[in-house]
């Protein structure tokens, strides 16, 4: 690989580039912000092939997008740092909590951005400062800069926001039914997270950087999922400032011996009930040829339309899972058999 800078290509609300962001951050991989401009867009994605970010400009000047593929690809590229951990258990758990956290919380995310007028005229200038102004959102705004971003926020609802929400089945009628669920995980996150710094103990992996995404462009940030918080704000915020803050944490290890933390299960509890009921709809669906779906995650039924990316992380897992031997191996099959994940990835 040629030596240089990475050019992280998005907006710091994405919660995709801000997962990406905290894994160049733990890496120690040099990088700068390349916003994505109302100018310079049509460019990017005509470069990526898409309208979504993030991608990443890497020194050979090459721009790639997708975290799912990126993610592995600097493991690789800056081993010194991994990211993925070499043993079967411990394995299996970075890819398997990487899919749910890519795929679930999104949609906890656009309800609290986009269902709340309040917090979609807080957001829009944050969007406006990257896309219209090519600066970071961190930045004081002037009262001029305040008023000429205002309509930001109601122009992205009206051309994205209401519209991914009614595709994900997260409009403002889903109210209780987000809140409700987002509860159920942060009870989840902070029995885990009361006893360990990540997901898998001491060091992070891949899937911590998707759940510190999500925290650290929407949970943590924006005004309606941060109120939510409650008795779990202190949690959630240290968790998001122990990527994204000036912490060190290389030296730390995965626990010895492919153990992984006894409060994961708590996780993948929450995760049975929740992603894999929505994720095995989804896709029973979209193999049958069908628009939308059904699915209940605890709180009645929810109408979404499919989604044809998510089989295809499946299969991405699957293939990590035949690798490391996981349907013969006692301690993934204790961990996840019993929950109908393996059959989930594996069938």
């Amino acid at each position: 690989m040629y030596r240089g800078d990475y050019g992280l290509v998005g907006n710091q609300m994405s919660m995709f580039t801000r997962k990406l962001e905290a894994q160049l951050r733990f890496q120690g991989i040099p990088w700068y912000w390349h916003f994505k401009t109302r100018e310079g867009g049509p460019l990017i994605e005509a470069r990526t092939g898409t309208h979504f970010i993030p991608a990443l400009m890497t020194p050979e000047k090459w721009m790639i997008h997708d975290t799912i593929a990126l993610g592995p690809m600097l493991n690789d590229r800056f081993h010194g740092a991994p990211v993925i951990p070499a043993s079967p258990l411990q394995r299996a758990c970075c890819f398997i909590l990487e899919d749910v956290f890519n795929h679930w919380l999104g949609r906890v995310c656009v309800h609290t951005r986009w269902c709340y007028p309040d917090n979609v005229a807080w957001v829009g200038p944050r969007f406006g400062a990257n896309m219209l102004l090519n600066r970071s959102m961190e930045e004081p705004f002037t009262e001029q800069e305040l008023v000429d971003l205002a309509p930001v926020g109601e122009m992205m609802y009206q051309g994205f926001g209401k519209n991914v929400c009614e595709v994900n089945g997260v409009g403002p009628e889903q109210a209780s039914a987000v809140r409700g669920d987002y509860n159920k995980l942060l009870a989840a996150l902070g029995t885990h997270f009361a006893q360990n710094d990540f997901l898998l103990g001491p060091r992070p992996c891949l899937a911590d950087f998707a759940l510190a995404g999500a925290c650290k462009a929407h949970f943590v940030t924006d005004p309606v999922p941060k109120s939510w918080l409650g008795q779990h704000e202190a949690m959630l915020c240290a968790y998001t400032d122990r990527l994204f803050g000036d912490h060190d944490f290389t030296a730390c290890d995965w626990l010895a011996d492919d153990k992984v933390p006894e409060t994961l299960t708590t996780i993948l509890d929450y995760a049975q009930g929740t992603y894999y009921r929505f994720a095995s709809a989804n896709i029973s669906a979209g193999l049958a040829g069908e628009k939308y779906y059904e699915y209940d995650y605890g709180f009645g039924a929810t109408k979404a339309r499919t989604q044809r990316r998510l089989n295809l992380a499946r299969l991405h897992v699957r293939d990590e899972l035949v690798q490391v031997g996981a349907s013969a191996n006692p301690s993934i099959s204790d961990l996840f058999k019993e929950r109908g994940i393996l059959e989930y990835y594996l069938n």
